[in-house]
């Protein structure tokens, strides 16, 4: 059995990793605990990584206050990046593996209109796309990306190819280390 604990409690990023890590490895468990990402609401570039990165943080210290083993310590940070010029969103995955070997992955991402952006910055995507949209909590679950691709693309597939991003250092043995 492959122990992972992954922090967060929300049920879509938690299955994106599961299917991500069941790609590779037999008998998955993946384990949701709430830690901080200690950066924004709204991460913004480097906040996205280093959100993740927190989350991780945190979660190892959760298991071991807690005498919890694991294979894996993962978390994943959703954010938006004007990096390529303009505002897009994407998920940041980070992988720790027990021996402390960390890697990072990023999903697909899509372009976030100039004039939601004042206000996304002051709350978060996902407020503003539960306004937009009339709908509730679209940052758990499917996420407001199923909205927005008509059903195609879910949040549990941006999570997960995020995830298949940052496991490829750890299944292509020391070659891609």
């Amino acid at each position: 059995m492959i122990k992972i604990l992954m922090g967060t409690k929300n049920p879509g990023k938690i299955q994106g990793a599961k299917e991500a890590f069941e790609k590779y490895f037999d008998d998955v468990e993946v384990e949701g605990i709430a830690v901080s990402s200690e950066v924004s609401d709204q991460p913004l570039n480097e906040e996205i990584s280093l959100g993740a990165k927190n989350r991780v943080k945190n979660i190892k210290k959760y298991a071991i206050e807690n005498n919890i083993q694991a294979d894996f310590y993962i978390a994943s940070e959703a954010g938006i990046t004007n990096s390529l010029g303009n505002w897009i969103d994407i998920n940041a995955a980070i992988i720790e593996d027990s021996n402390g070997f960390q890697s990072i992955g990023i999903s697909q991402g899509f372009q976030i209109p100039d004039k939601y952006m004042d206000e996304i910055k002051e709350t978060e995507l996902g407020k503003v796309m539960d306004k937009i949209f009339s709908k509730s909590h679209l940052n758990t679950g499917k996420g407001g990306i199923s909205i927005l691709t008509h059903n195609e693309i879910s949040r549990i597939d941006l999570t997960r190819n995020a995830f298949i991003m940052a496991l490829i250092s750890h299944i292509n043995g020391e070659i891609w280390k």
